[in-house]
């Protein structure tokens, strides 16, 4: 099985912004865990704060993986783009968040990438990202 976790903009400070919201923790150590849990899975990692180089990831990756695990950070909520790049593609996209948007500012509460989605996990911290590895292997 191939996955690949996309990250959208401002994620790449992870472990130094915010931490009350985001941890302590870098993506690339935690991906570290990923990979060693899900060792028979390839999980390769992708992080833009362009919202044009995450569609063309999406179109690169959309036909030849088995699923993408999509962290659209703030373009979540402003993307009308992201969300027609995730249902151009057959790939399936699980949408994850590291915290609750419903419990943050109001215009956190819609997302326009969700429909699109299989699924949406969010507010379990980083360990969502490993939830929606096992989402889309059959795990749980």
């Amino acid at each position: 099985m191939k996955v690949i976790i996309i990250n959208g903009p401002n994620l790449n400070l992870l472990g130094k912004r915010e931490p009350t919201i985001y941890g302590n923790q870098t993506f690339e150590s935690y991906l570290e865990t990923l990979k060693s849990e899900f060792s028979d899975v390839t999980i390769d990692y992708y992080q833009s704060n362009v919202e044009g180089e995450l569609i063309d990831k999406i179109h690169e990756v959309g036909f030849s993986y088995d699923a993408i695990i999509m962290n659209a950070g703030g373009y979540t909520h402003t993307s009308v783009a992201l969300s027609d790049a995730i249902s151009s593609v057959e790939t399936p996209c699980i949408e994850v968040h590291i915290s609750e948007p419903v419990a943050r500012e109001s215009f956190r509460h819609i997302s326009l990438i969700a429909a699109k989605c299989k699924g949406s996990i969010s507010g379990f911290g980083m360990d969502s990202y490993r939830l929606g590895l096992l989402s889309v292997i059959g795990k749980q």
